[in-house]
């Protein structure tokens, strides 16, 4: 199924029981605008968010993630959910929802050698992998079949084959998001494997409020209480996972969003520095020009 609106759960005579339950019987594609959107409570199965334009905030286990261009997220079956959009420009967004079966069958596929599937053509095992519920970077395969489902389906309109084609395939790269997950968990320093994805669960909600907060002012004992870990465990095991401190992570990502504002909009460089959480111009351009190799004018104008 395919949608062009986001469904408006205010709107007089909106039938919720109906509405959540095409997610259980169909994979249901989002590719919408919007300035105003909410929904307060919602049940889903598994599923990828992400926005081509703007911010969409996501409130999963009491904490909210802002998910912007370049980045995804995914929630697993079942796990209960808040969405928003508030802007003043349209925010671009585009969600995939699998249904359980076609999930299922993916990853079964994705998981197995040639020559088990041969035996096994089909899989009778509904079981999927716990993802981790975290923002992730978008990969430039992944970023092709993003980039293709969607001029797909603007250009030729809704085919369900065709559409499938492309969600096998991002299903495909979940596995490897989630693998690559497993082998950053074991960087974690800890004996027991349990410990280890736990930490991880712990760092990656460390990093996730980086993301999402980039611009304000942080606080490391605000960050590692969420996390439920100490200020110096949060130190030691981000940097054993990310291979930078929870700070330097933090300028990194302020950078990033100052390059693409620079690039992107006519903002002054003052502006963009103060908006991206640098309190100092002159820091700024110096941290800019370290990571970028050039002044932030100079990078405009390139």
């Amino acid at each position: 199924m395919y949608f062009t609106r986001l469904p408006d759960h205010a709107q007089p005579g909106f039938d919720e029981a109906q509405h959540f339950d095409q997610f259980r019987r169909h994979n249901v594609i989002f590719n919408a605008e919007s300035k105003q959107s909410h929904c307060d409570d919602h049940v889903g199965c598994l599923s990828i968010k992400t926005v081509l334009r703007g911010e969409e905030i996501y409130g999963v286990d009491g904490r909210e993630l802002a998910v912007r261009p370049g980045q995804f997220l995914v929630l697993n079956n079942d796990q209960r959910y808040a969405c928003r959009i508030n802007s003043k420009e349209k925010v671009r967004c585009l969600s995939v929802f699998f249904k359980k079966e076609f999930a299922s069958s993916v990853l079964f596929d994705t998981l197995h050698s040639e020559e088990f599937l041969l035996d096994h053509p089909a899989s009778d095992n509904d079981n999927i992998p716990e993802f981790f519920q975290t923002l992730r970077h978008i990969s430039p395969d992944m970023e092709r079949q993003f980039s293709g489902l969607v001029r797909l389906l603007e250009t030729r309109g809704y085919y369900e084959a065709m559409a499938d084609e492309y969600l096998v395939f991002l299903l495909r790269h979940l596995i490897g998001a989630h693998q690559l997950d497993l082998r950053i968990a074991n960087q974690v320093r800890a004996v027991k494997v349990g410990t280890r994805k736990e930490i991880y669960k712990r760092l990656c909600i460390a990093r996730d409020i980086l993301h999402s907060s980039h611009g304000q002012h942080i606080d490391l004992g605000g960050i590692s209480a969420q996390a439920g870990m100490s200020v110096p465990q949060l130190v030691r095991q981000f940097k054993a996972a990310f291979h930078s401190t929870p700070y330097q992570y933090l300028v990194g990502i302020r950078l990033k969003q100052a390059a693409y504002l620079l690039q992107h909009t006519g903002g002054q460089v003052q502006e963009i520095a103060w908006m991206c959480g640098f309190e100092d111009a002159g820091a700024f351009s110096r941290a800019f020009r370290s990571a970028y190799g050039v002044q932030p004018t100079r990078f405009r104008d390139g």
